[in-house]
């Protein structure tokens, strides 16, 4: 008798629930076998990230490209008026004391979250278990970060870093001024892109955009430059950084739109698709930005070579972080900063990145092995 009454509750709810609640309820049960899969086979994990995630990348990146505006940008706008009709809705049903329509809603809300998953699952999900990158170059990583090599890396990037400035022009106050706008940015990276995806097989070919976020003011305070967007494939800019931030941040967001999940792959990444670039202002992006990596690490390895290394980065590069301090100090220490490193240190961990958010420092390892320096 239990039974029976177990199997009519069940069969009530399968009436219940609407045909495409059942369908990404199906999708959501494949999508975390798929995800468990992944985090037990790397090679199962990379496979996912360049077939199946890459078709998805793709498909979201074609169906948001079309907008002018970023639409995850403004579904987060909107997040707090949709909530509140999730909730006043749901108390009106409620009130209403109809099992069915209750049923229907919350299979409605469930599906919603199964989706999202989904998305995230088949967009970047696996591609956090896939092979390391030091793997797929063919390097080997390095023990530790010896200080000589440090300060020879930052020695080549230093002299690339002058050799492309010498055909940039600088404002006294602002640094280096990006000769081009935004959206001749946009063609060159993705040439750079496409030429990257050709030498290397772990870049998804594939031509899109990046887009400008509207609020990039308030999302400096975040000191958040650039942000993927899985669930619409969006890769957005925050415009309000210094113009020599931006090729570099742009091709980083446009790594992950290509299947890069882990974010100090996404900075060597962004890196080599830059030096794919024939355009000198993207390439000084490219090793300006990598420098500051490398600079980092040196100053914390040894501070006596970091002091006497500084002395030598010349006029310009000077120039450009002078500019960027001075740029940066009004935002360097609020609430929203602490509160967004902190969710991001707490999502890269939870996606195995264990370094949380100084997995982005970890570029520089990356450098050390594969950079010819």
């Amino acid at each position: 008798m239990p039974e029976k009454t177990k199997e009519n509750i069940f069969t009530k709810f399968l009436r219940a629930c609407p045909t495409a609640c059942l369908i990404l309820f199906a999708f959501g049960l494949i999508s975390a076998f798929t995800h468990i899969m992944a985090i037990i086979s790397p090679a199962f994990a990379d496979f996912v990230t360049q077939s199946i995630g890459a078709a998805f990348r793709f498909v979201l990146a074609k169906l948001t490209g079309w907008i002018p505006f970023s639409l995850a940008e403004m579904i987060i706008i909107l997040l707090p008026l949709i909530l509140v009709f999730l909730i006043v809705f749901g108390i009106r049903i409620v009130k209403k004391e109809d099992s069915k329509i209750y049923v229907r809603y919350v299979c409605i809300l469930l599906s919603i979250v199964m989706t999202f998953y989904s998305l995230f699952v088949f967009t970047l999900g696996t591609s956090y278990h896939g092979r390391t990158l030091y793997e797929k170059l063919g390097v080997e990583k390095p023990e530790y970060e010896d200080p000589s090599d440090l300060l020879a890396l930052s020695e080549y990037l230093r002299d690339r870093v002058n050799e492309c400035a010498e055909d940039v022009d600088f404002d006294p106050e602002k640094g280096s001024v990006m000769p081009y706008s935004r959206a001749k940015l946009n063609e060159l990276l993705n040439d750079a892109c496409i030429k990257a995806s050709e030498k290397y097989s772990f870049i998804s070919p594939l031509r899109s955009s990046f887009k400008d976020v509207m609020l990039s003011v308030p999302m400096t305070y975040t000191h958040i430059s650039g942000v993927y967007t899985y669930y619409t494939g969006e890769s957005n800019l925050n415009t309000n950084f210094p113009d020599y931030t931006l090729p570099y941040t742009a091709a980083h967001e446009l790594s992950h739109q290509r299947g890069i999940a882990r974010e100090d792959e996404a900075n060597f990444v962004a890196y080599l698709i830059c030096m794919e670039s024939d355009d000198n202002y993207i390439r000084y992006s490219a090793y300006l930005n990598l420098l500051e990596y490398v600079q980092s690490a040196l100053r914390k390895a040894d501070k006596d070579l970091y002091r006497s290394f500084y002395r030598t980065l010349g006029r310009k590069i000077s120039i450009e972080y002078t500019a960027y301090d001075n740029f940066f100090e009004s935002y360097r220490e609020n609430t929203a900063a602490k509160v967004s490193g902190a969710v991001n240190d707490i999502y890269l961990q939870s996606q195995g990145q264990s370094a949380g958010t100084l997995s982005y420092s970890l570029v520089v390892g990356l450098a050390i092995a594969y950079i010819d320096y």
